[in-house]
């Protein structure tokens, strides 16, 4: 089995480390006619959305966000918690090669900015306040983040995810709502 298991992790690296050479930021006329204005503010402004009022903050569905502006994978629902803050939160990235972090200093205090490294959306913040195993509260705002359900994993073209969700996998096969 373990066997198996280092193969899979080989043959995901390599898949994933290939596969997000393809990942750009488009003109900023594309990105205007592509997203919406909310989006566009958050992902390029670094505009915050309003909380329990947004597409993901108690999504429980299985499957992976990306980002919206490049389709970068970004976050698993296997790592998303319910943070009690209204927007979705997860415990680390699914892609951490798809992840910058950049010193934010307003609102008074410095904090933690996390931005897709080949779009450079803003994305939201990650706190060290989150629950084990890593500590961590990755605070993401929806409007910067497409969510892909499992069953469409393959037809959008990350298909190197699914086997994360397979029954058998030591992985949960939902979020941790």
């Amino acid at each position: 089995m373990y066997v198996y298991q280092r193969m899979l992790f080989i043959a995901l690296t390599l898949i994933s480390t290939t596969a997000f050479a393809e990942y750009t930021r488009p003109s900023e006329s594309e990105m205007k006619k592509k997203l919406t204005p909310l989006q566009y503010h958050v992902t390029q402004e670094k505009g915050t959305e309003p909380a329990f009022d947004n597409a993901y903050w108690n999504n429980e569905q299985a499957g992976i966000y990306v980002d919206v502006v490049s389709g970068e994978p970004l976050f698993s629902s296997l790592d998303k918690y319910d943070s009690k803050t209204g927007w979705p939160s997860f415990t680390k990235p699914l892609a951490p090669e798809n992840i910058e972090l950049r010193e934010d200093k307003g609102w008074f205090t410095t904090r933690t900015e996390v931005v897709s490294k080949h779009a450079q959306s803003h994305l939201g913040h990650v706190f060290n306040d989150g629950p084990p195993p890593t500590g961590k509260r990755y605070c993401m705002n929806s409007a910067a983040l497409l969510f892909i359900p499992v069953d469409q994993l393959e037809k959008q073209g990350y298909g190197q995810y699914v086997q994360l969700f397979k029954k058998g996998n030591d992985s949960k096969t939902k979020g941790h709502q």
